[in-house]
């Protein structure tokens, strides 16, 4: 039987998945970047994939609000490595302020997530 938080988790990211599996990628073949991509450039999915490997590997612990905080926190993080990316690379000023938003909303959650976890004597799953 899967914990509700991992259902409420795989609800949340699965949509996310299906988004950028399908859409575009300029610059890129398959998996990671292509050689018209350069360096610095972020790579979507890459950073999608990263993000579901380090979800999809994480031990249940049988007790959903920690299944939860920790399953967000790495989510969470995604996104601010997303959004820290679309500062770096990222032109449209509605975009650009978008990322500021989610780089300090996140970190607000993530901050009550950690709490949570310590608390509950455990360590944050994904902490960078």
């Amino acid at each position: 039987m899967i914990p509700a938080a991992a259902l409420a988790v795989s609800a949340l990211v699965c949509p996310l998945i299906a988004q950028a599996q399908q859409a575009p990628h300029a610059g890129m073949k398959g998996s990671g970047m292509d050689s018209s991509m350069s360096a610095g450039k972020m790579d979507m999915k890459s950073m999608m994939k990263e993000n579901n490997e380090k979800m999809s590997s994480m031990a249940m612990t049988g007790n959903p609000d920690v299944d939860f905080a920790q399953m967000m926190r790495i989510h969470h993080q995604g996104a601010i490595d997303m959004a820290q990316g679309q500062l770096r690379d990222g032109k449209d000023p509605q975009l650009l302020k978008m990322a500021k938003e989610i780089i300090s909303a996140q970190k607000k959650e993530i901050a009550v997530l950690d709490a949570f976890l310590a608390r509950s004597g455990k360590a944050p799953a994904g902490a960078k």
